[in-house]
C-alpha cells in the first residue's frame, strides 16, 4: 500500500488564522453595565482607563494624583451610570467627569516650581523621544521642562482645552462636547493659549520650539498611540502652529 503524501505547508500556502471575535461596541457595554453587569463595566474601564489616566496626569502633573483621579472617575462613573441617558457619547461623559475631578485636585495642590526636573510628564516625553542618544535626552529634558512649565501657566480652561485637543487628540467638536461649550469657543481658547504659551516661554528665556514635522506626526497619530507614552512635548508644541 502506497502511503498518502501530505502536502507541505509553505508560507504562501499556510492556513489562515481565524480572526478573533470583533470587540463589543461601547454602546452595548454601556447598556449591559447599566443593567448591572459588572464585567461589562470592567471592559469599559479596560478600554478607557489609559486615556483617562493620561488626561489626569496632564492636568495634575503628579503621578499619585493622577492615579487617585483615575480611580475616583471610574468609581463615580459606576455609581452614576444609571443616570447616564446616552444624550452624548460615553467617552464625552466620562471625560467630563475626569476633567472636573482633575481640576479640583490641581486647585488644591501647591504651585509648581518654574522648572521641575522630576515632572513625570517630562520623564514620559523623554522616554519617548530621547532614547537615541543620552546627550539628546538631557537637552530634551530641559526643553520639555520649559514647555510644560509654560503649559502649566495657562488658566484651567485654556490648559484643559489644550490638553483635550493637542494632547488627547480630540477634535474641536469633541472637546466642545466635553467642556459643554460652543465649538467656536474651543478655537478662541486655542488662539489665546498659543499667545500665552509664547509669552510664558519668553519669560523663562526658552528658545523657540520648532513644532515642524515631529509635531504633525504626533498630532496625527494621537488616537493610535499609547497615551501613557505620548511624545507629550512635541504634541504640545503643535499648539504653536497657526
Amino acid at each position: 500500500m502506497v502511503p498518502s503524501r501530505r502536502p507541505r505547508l509553505t508560507p504562501d500556502r499556510a492556513l489562515p488564522v481565524a480572526p478573533g471575535p470583533p470587540p463589543v461596541p461601547t454602546d452595548a457595554l454601556v447598556r449591559a453595565a447599566r443593567d448591572g453587569h459588572a464585567r461589562a463595566f470592567q471592559e469599559l474601564v479596560h478600554r478607557f482607563r489609559p486615556r483617562i489616566r493620561a488626561l489626569a496626569l496632564q492636568l495634575t502633573a503628579n503621578q499619585s494624583d493622577a492615579d487617585d483621579v483615575t480611580q475616583d472617575v471610574f468609581l463615580r462613573a459606576w455609581e452614576q451610570l444609571r443616570n447616564f441617558e446616552g444624550r452624548s457619547a460615553f467617552f464625552t461623559w466620562i471625560y467630563r467627569i475626569a476633567v472636573n475631578r482633575a481640576l479640583q485636585v490641581r486647585q488644591r495642590s501647591a504651585s509648581r516650581p518654574m522648572i521641575d526636573p522630576d515632572d513625570p510628564r517630562v520623564t514620559l516625553a523623554v522616554a519617548a523621544d530621547g532614547h537615541s542618544h543620552p546627550h539628546h535626552a538631557i537637552e530634551l529634558r530641559e526643553r520639555y521642562g520649559q514647555l510644560l512649565w509654560a503649559f502649566d501657566q495657562l488658566s484651567p480652561l485654556l490648559r484643559t482645552t489644550v490638553a483635550l485637543t493637542t494632547l488627547q487628540g480630540l477634535s474641536h467638536p469633541e472637546a466642545a462636547a466635553v467642556l459643554n461649550c460652543p465649538e467656536g469657543t474651543i478655537a478662541w481658547r486655542m488662539h489665546e493659549a498659543r499667545a500665552k504659551l509664547r509669552d510664558a516661554l519668553a519669560r523663562c528665556n526658552a528658545a523657540p520650539i520648532d513644532a515642524g514635522a515631529p509635531a504633525r506626526r504626533a498630532r496625527s497619530a494621537q488616537r493610535d498611540r499609547d497615551p501613557n507614552t505620548l511624545s507629550l512635548a512635541w504634541a504640545l508644541a503643535a499648539a504653536f502652529q497657526s
